[in-house]
């Protein structure tokens, strides 16, 4: 490797739901897949929809993504997806959302890149294996696991 390694990032994602929304579904895309999420004033059954959406885009285990309410209150506020298991640690694609079926007084449905997810560096090399900085000559160990690495200097430099 050309330089430290990097343990990654994370990627969190934020849906803001605005206006007075009544009824209706949005839409969120990514990859050419999209699915529709029923709109509902019951926040815990809204982040469910989302956590469901996300699992049939992305055919992942919902133990890939944390999906949470923010602000949410009536349905109406921000719903945070964080991309953790074989998702974290990866930059992940921004979806996009479309808003049109949803009823109420000037409803909308946006997403939003809360924090850039960064790849790690050579993930998915198991616990306990190693790397080089050929560039500065340093030796890195895994201390973490192969979907999240944590590079370790292994001794020092002279």
């Amino acid at each position: 490797n050309a330089g430290a390694p990097a343990t990654g990032t994370d990627a969190v994602h934020t849906i803001t739901i605005g206006g007075t929304p009544t009824g209706g579904t949005f839409n969120i895309a990514v990859g050419g897949r999209n699915q529709d999420v029923t709109w509902t004033a019951t926040d815990a059954t809204l982040v469910a929809n989302v956590d469901a959406a996300m699992v049939a885009l992305y055919g992942e285990a919902t133990a890939n993504f944390t999906v949470a309410a923010g602000t949410l209150s009536s349905g109406i506020g921000t719903i945070t997806i964080t991309y953790v298991g074989t998702m974290g640690k990866l930059a992940v694609a921004l979806p996009t959302i479309n808003d049109d079926a949803l009823t109420g007084t000037n409803p909308t449905a946006a997403i939003a890149e809360t924090t850039p997810g960064v790849s790690a560096t050579r993930r998915g090399i198991p616990k306990g294996g190693l790397l080089v900085d050929s560039t500065n000559a340093i030796l890195y160990i895994n201390t973490g696991t192969a979907i999240a690495p944590t590079w370790t200097k292994v001794g020092t430099q002279s």
